[in-house]
């Protein structure tokens, strides 16, 4: 029953996440907004979502191992999801287009999952009410990096998504769309979380590890869903910005769940064991800025180098996790 409960809530939250997506899309395109500040921000939060919901559901219940891995191993997996569409629409090179113009989108990334490593080893125990001053950090670090996006970056456009304008649906039905998309998720996130847990307590993995591989992954498959669809369209500023700033709003997801962690600093409650999957995250994000800027020419058979690291990286970190029994 359990593992239909699972399946059931996983399948309702990506086809909302979807319709979110959608929906986050016609609202870029009616406001006018450029495709590198739509991936990075609009598309980005929308997709990013499911995560943040699925975390202050599992603070709700108790599971602070499943919320702090299903932020971490997001990040993972929307790294290797760059390499996997990489070797998947190599018409494309996706690690090689528009190198410049996301640069700055990876490079904060990993910046502000470095600084959560950072916090959470340092232990700063300051707070401003219930909030840790860490989280409020990340928050505001957060918010500078979108202002930096947007108006710091000469690469930034607007108006990539002009043309057929007149055939999509208004400004005010995408808004109710986005509404009632989040609406559903927001009623679907406590059943994906209570049955990830009973899976957990079943199988003996932990909550940890479970939120880290399959949470993260259900929560993550809005992300590959809509990064697929902008690749088809050619549209690859909207599927990299999409990835680098899902990583980007899942750390400002990390910081705001504070504020619904209400026995004190939220940073402070996440098992230190943890930080081996932020680094991961952090080491893959690397990866993937490196191989946006780098260009590199060689392929081993058919597979771009930088896109077969990523993979192997991330495959050799899962069984890292598995092995040290994280969460167990």
């Amino acid at each position: 029953m359990v593992w239909i409960q699972f399946v059931a809530s996983s399948a309702l939250l990506v086809v909302a996440a979807m319709k979110l997506a959608e929906y986050g899309d016609i609202i870029a395109i009616r406001t006018k907004l450029g495709g590198l500040f739509i991936g990075t921000l609009l598309m980005a939060g929308a997709t990013s979502l499911p995560e943040f919901l699925t975390t202050i559901n599992s603070i709700n219940q108790n599971v602070i191992n499943l919320a702090a891995g299903n932020l971490f191993g997001s990040n993972m997996f929307n790294m290797v999801t760059l390499a996997i569409l990489d070797l998947s629409f190599r018409q494309h090179r996706i690690l090689r287009r528009s190198a410049l113009k996301h640069a700055l989108s990876g490079s904060l990334a990993a910046l502000l999952a470095a600084m959560t490593i950072f916090f959470i080893l340092a232990d700063i125990n300051l707070q401003i009410g219930w909030v840790g001053l860490d989280s409020i950090l990340l928050m505001g670090i957060y918010l500078g990096s979108i202002y930096l996006i947007q108006m710091g970056n000469p690469f930034a456009t607007t108006g990539e998504f002009v043309e057929g304008q007149e055939h999509i649906p208004s400004l005010r039905k995408a808004l109710i769309g986005f509404g009632l998309a989040t609406l559903v998720l927001i009623l679907v996130t406590p059943w994906l979380v209570s049955s990830s847990t009973v899976i957990a307590e079943i199988t003996g993995l932990g909550t940890g590890f479970i939120g880290t591989v399959l949470v993260a992954l259900v929560t993550s498959l809005p992300e590959l869903i809509t990064t697929i669809a902008a690749i088809r369209l050619g549209a690859i500023d909207l599927a990299v910005g999409n990835l680098f700033g899902s990583n980007l709003f899942n750390i400002f997801a990390l910081g705001a769940s504070d504020l619904f962690y209400l026995k004190g600093r939220f940073l402070d409650a996440i098992d230190p064991g943890f930080l081996i999957v932020g680094l991961l995250g952090l080491i893959l994000t690397l990866f993937g800025l490196i191989g946006n800027i780098a260009r590199l020419e060689r392929r081993i058979w058919f597979l771009e180098i930088d896109a077969l690291i990523l993979i192997i990286v991330y495959l050799g970190g899962m069984w890292l996790l598995y092995s040290r029994g994280l969460g167990i």
